[in-house]
């Protein structure tokens, strides 16, 4: 047991402050002041990043019950240790640095078999799949999800305990000096080097300092795992390590590895391979891997390697490569009956996993009880009492109000759980049996378990019945771009959010669910409604209503909205309201130069004399004004024009208030365009979402929305037919394939992408849009595109057809696109 009064010896650091409580041992690694588990055993590292010093949030976690901390600055204790009497302080040099060096210590404790992975590419899939593989002789330690950054990879071996007969740990680096640290940490035995890409390319000089870079993992390894069509690769490796330390295999120069692999069959699903193993001993083995894709077939053949080497018997390596599966690597959020939101998490379940998943259930404020439904916890190494108990403490932390236990195991500890409301069942058919929707109603359900449960037939039966489109939001490219724009404000500069129009078609609350984890400072909505149902969803953060009318004042101070003034007859609305009982702060708008809503200058000297007379009752957040052409450089002028307008009239107006007040007036585009006119705050719009509106920046965003739907049906045009609504889609001289797409005009499609205005991806191939958009359908020439059937997956806009493409082709912006898609198609949202 590791007490705290030990850390100062283990990270080299001095103890600013002992604890009350001599005895307090260190358990759970704490980073995240929105993440507390279990507070007691929990330690703190006041860790610096570029948007976040970890000494702000020492008060917040103290009322919370940790009094354990480590930090690299006395001075930055707000009130000094004074304030937190119970708790413990250890300064060390870099609060990082100490929680790498603890878990490399901790880490050395164990001689146990240790697998690094490092790659640009496919590491988590291998250490996923290599862990399915290796289970069935293995009480195994890994990584959660990708958890493989100087962060990631301390909390992840962290985990790493005397039960564990081997572990795998990921590592991800982007720039030179990082891998020495994680490899320190994960002291691998055994090392696989997936393959070298072009990710973090910036951080390196060229190719070969960054695979040498991160060769440095596996500087120690006993064997190191990798391809040897990697020329890069293979001669780093040769640099690092005597041949008697590598496994080898190819495909390009079989008589140089260890193993030649030879691709016998390729179909749509699964891929045949001759494994001729030279050495240690020479033997030959045919292999069904069951993906047919370049990525997923070469992450098979690493694991494959790996069981090669171990010698486990050909006719169980094939048994193993059977039960590969696709992995879901990310959790996804999806609306589900009865007012409910699914969590759907299905796709292993171990301590450390089941941690980060209730974390993301705590996250979400909606009304309405939290539920889970767990599978057995597999892979934890401890004996089922003691494990449930882990379990039991961790929902209770968390605030889980109901439990659906499914599995032998986790029934047979029903004990554990005495303060939940729970039920029990062996297995899954047990519960789908049973199951009756009317005993879910505004939940939050996080779905929990473990591969073998198939517990996606759990997560069918709640989704509500939505058709085959889907919208799917990616919430960690909403954070990059969170991030990005960040980077880019002056310091102290505030951030409020527009999440108007549903989030621009992404779903309000979300996203706003999202904003409020990551603290943005304000979000915006354009109706009273839109900020009364994110209240009632759980979002507090300070919203603004852009349109607020008088007949929605009562709501705003019922749900404390903040409206936007920008003229006299609703100024005169507003203290009407305001005489009869406190209105929340307003919002003042300034019409610089837009001439659409706002108080022009002209209207200063009435404004000013209004707020003077009114001081007892108005309250004013901040004065705003809205640029006309921020987006492009050909308005500069004007755009400097409004700005110094806006600076001319807003010290005016906080004359007549006698206080000083927000001011913001940049939308996306004029963050990236004027960076000296950020002023109090900026209004992160479109940008969020993955559109740059300048077009100078638009490498750094990643994009958020996906839009697919699914083939319904696949038709052959002979010369001269016709499909679809006045005939306008023809087969001409000669015969075609129409794919029938189960996304029209209805759903948000506009009829301007038929008769070939737009295209979707098929099969990671472009087909065109055929005839008239339908009001529930279109239609899609696939004639060249091999293959294509009913249930096919087409990509309408995303990773292959950008928003600012598909918005060119009409005319028109990526706005109306977003905002369009109906809300009848079901948004999947996801997050690692």
């Amino acid at each position: 047991m590791l007490l705290y009064s030990d850390l100062p010896a283990l990270v080299d650091g001095t103890l600013l402050q002992a604890p009350t409580d001599p005895t307090l041992a260190v358990q759970y690694l704490l980073l995240d002041s929105r993440r507390v588990g279990v507070a007691a055993g929990s330690l703190f590292f006041a860790i610096r990043g570029a948007q976040h010093n970890g000494h702000r949030y020492l008060p917040e976690l103290y009322q919370r019950g940790v009094r354990q901390f480590v930090v690299d600055s006395a001075s930055e204790i707000p009130g000094g240790p004074a304030a937190f009497p119970e708790a413990g302080f250890v300064v060390v040099p870099n609060s990082l640095r100490a929680l790498q060096e603890l878990v490399a210590r901790h880490r050395a404790q164990f001689r146990v078999p240790v697998l690094g992975i490092t790659g640009s590419n496919g590491k988590t899939i291998v250490k996923e799949w290599l862990a399915q593989m290796l289970s069935p002789d293995e009480l195994l330690c890994k990584s959660p999800r990708s958890y493989n950054s100087q962060v990631g990879v301390p909390l992840s071996v962290w985990e790493l305990n005397r039960t564990h007969t081997f572990g795998i740990f990921e590592a991800g680096i982007s720039e030179r000096g990082e891998m020495a640290r994680l490899a320190a940490v994960i002291q691998p035995t055994l090392g696989i080097f997936t393959n070298l890409g072009t990710a973090h390319d910036a951080g390196f000089s060229s190719a070969a300092e960054k695979v040498a870079e991160k060769m440095q993992l596996f500087r120690h390894v006993d064997t190191l795992f990798y391809c040897r069509d990697h020329a890069l690769i293979h001669a780093a490796a040769q640099q690092l390590l005597d041949a008697s330390r590598t496994f080898t295999w190819s495909r390009q120069h079989p008589q140089e590895a260890h193993v030649a692999v030879t691709v016998l069959e390729a179909t749509a699903d699964r891929t045949v391979v001759r494994v001729a193993q030279r050495r240690p001993l020479p033997q030959e083995h045919t292999f069904t891997v069951p993906f047919a894709d370049e990525p997923s077939l070469e992450n098979a053949l690493h694991c494959l390697m790996v069981l090669l080497w171990r010698q486990v018997a050909p006719a169980e390596i094939q048994r193993r490569l059977d039960r590969l599966h696709p992995v879901a690597m990310r959790l996804e959020m999806k609306q589900a009956l009865n007012d409910c939101y699914i969590l759907d998490d299905t796709y292993n379940n171990d301590l450390a996993g089941l941690s980060l998943a209730l974390d993301a259930l705590v996250r979400q404020p909606r009304r309405g009880r939290r539920t889970l439904i767990l599978s057995d916890v597999l892979e934890s190494g401890l004996a089922g009492p003691e494990l449930y108990a882990r379990v039991a403490q961790q929902l209770a932390t968390h605030g889980v109000e109901r439990l659906v236990g499914i599995g032998p195991d986790i029934s047979a500890s029903a004990v554990a759980f005495p303060g939940a409301s729970a039920e029990f069942y062996p297995d899954t058919a047990a519960f789908l049996a049973d199951f009756r929707p009317d005993q879910f109603r505004h939940e939050t359900i996080l779905v929990k378990g473990a591969r073998r449960f198939g517990f996606e037939r759990i997560v069918a039966v709640f989704q509500q019945k939505i058709h085959g489109t889907v919208l799917e939001v990616n919430l960690d490219a909403l954070v990059h771009n969170l991030n990005f724009y960040r980077s880019r404000l002056q310091p102290g500069t505030k951030l409020m959010v527009m999440v108007k129009a549903f989030a621009y078609g992404s779903g309000s609350y979300e996203v706003a669910n999202l904003l409020q984890f990551h603290r943005a400072d304000y979000l915006a909505v354009a109706y009273a409604d839109e900020g009364v149902d994110l209240r009632q969803q759980g979002i507090s953060l300070p919203l603004m209503v852009m349109n607020p009318s008088p007949d929605s004042f009562q709501k705003l101070r019922q749900y404390h909205l903040e409206p936007e003034i920008y003229s006299f007859e609703a100024l005169a609305d507003y203290l009407r309201a305001a005489q009869e009982q406190p209105l929340p702060p307003m919002h003042l708008k300034l019409d610089t130069g837009m001439r659409r809503l706002g108080f022009t200058e002209e209207d200063l000297e009435e404004l000013c004399a209004l707020l003077q007379t009114h001081r007892a009752q108005l309250r004013v957040a901040s004065l705003l004004t809205h640029l006309a052409g921020a987006d492009e450089a050909q308005h500069n002028d004007f755009s400097r024009q409004q700005l110094a307008a806006f600076s001319r009239m807003a010290p005016q107006l906080e004359a007549a208030l006698g206080y000083s007040v927000l001011k913001h007036a940049l939308n996306s585009a004029g963050i990236i365009r004027f960076p000296d006119s950020h002023f109090d705050m900026v209004r992160l719009g479109i940008g969020l979402y993955g559109v740059e509106a300048t077009g100078q920046q638009q490498d750094a965003l990643y994009p958020v929305s996906t839009l697919q739907t699914t083939v319904s049906q696949v038709k052959t045009l002979a010369p001269g037919q016709t499909v679809g609504y006045s005939r306008r889609g023809q087969a001409t001289d000669y015969e075609r394939r129409i794919a029938t797409l189960a996304i029209g005009y209805a759903d948000g499609y506009d009829r301007r992408f038929g008769n070939g205005g737009g295209e979707v991806v098929i099969r990671g191939q472009r087909a065109p849009i055929v005839g008239n958009v339908c009001m529930d359908m279109c239609m899609a020439d696939v004639t060249g595109i091999a293959g294509v059937q009913a249930g096919d997956v087409a990509e309408v806009f995303g990773p292959n057809i950008t928003l600012t493409e598909l918005a060119g082709r009409i005319g028109t912006i990526p706005y109306e696109l977003l905002t369009n898609v109906s809300d009848r198609v079901k948004r999947v949202f996801v997050a690692e």
